[in-house]
C-alpha cells in the first residue's frame, strides 16, 4: 500500500542527489553550472548532482550523477541529510539528498557537464556565486567528515 500523499509523490518525483567530494584540507569539488536560462541556478557553483530516475535509490542516483558529470566514481558515499531546497526564480522546491565522500587524490576528475570543476576551500568560496544552502551543507559535511576522521 502506497502511503505517500499526492504532494509527497510530486516532491519525490523532483528529487535530486548531490555529492560533496572532500579533500583532506576541507576543500570541496564544485561545478560551475552552465549559464543557460532554462537551468536552475545558471552560472552558480554547486556540488555535482542531479535528478533521480524512476525507482532509482537516492544513493545510486547521487553516485551516477556524479560519475556522469565528473568521470569519478564515488564508491564510498556517506549520507549526510535530506533537505527541501527552494531555489526560487520560478523553480519548484525539491528534496535534496546530500551525500559526501573523501577524494582519493588519485583518480582524475573531468568536467563532463557545466563550465568547470574546481576544488574550492571554504575561505575562497565566499568570492563565488554559491547558494546559501550550499554553504550550510558544506559546514555540516566538514563537521561530520572530520569528526569521523579523528575517531
Amino acid at each position: 500500500m502506497n502511503t505517500l500523499s499526492t504532494f509527497e509523490r510530486d516532491m519525490e518525483s523532483r528529487a535530486v542527489g548531490t555529492v560533496f567530494l572532500l579533500r583532506r584540507d576541507g576543500s570541496v569539488l564544485m561545478q560551475h553550472r552552465d549559464d543557460k536560462p532554462n537551468l536552475c541556478r545558471p552560472g552558480m557553483w554547486v556540488p555535482p548532482g542531479g535528478h533521480r530516475n524512476p525507482n532509482e535509490p537516492m544513493a545510486a542516483c547521487a553516485r551516477r550523477e556524479f560519475l556522469e558529470e565528473t568521470g569519478y566514481d564515488c564508491d564510498d558515499l556517506r549520507w549526510l541529510t535530506t533537505v527541501i531546497d527552494d531555489p526560487g526564480g520560478g523553480w519548484p522546491a525539491y528534496p535534496l539528498y546530500v551525500y559526501w565522500a573523501f577524494y582519493d587524490g588519485k583518480r582524475p576528475l573531468h568536467c563532463l557537464e557545466g563550465q568547470a570543476l574546481k576544488f574550492l576551500n571554504r575561505n575562497e568560496a565566499k568570492d563565488y556565486p554559491i547558494p546559501p544552502l550550499i554553504f550550510e551543507l558544506w559546514d555540516r559535511v566538514l563537521g561530520v567528515a572530520f569528526q569521523r576522521a579523528q575517531k
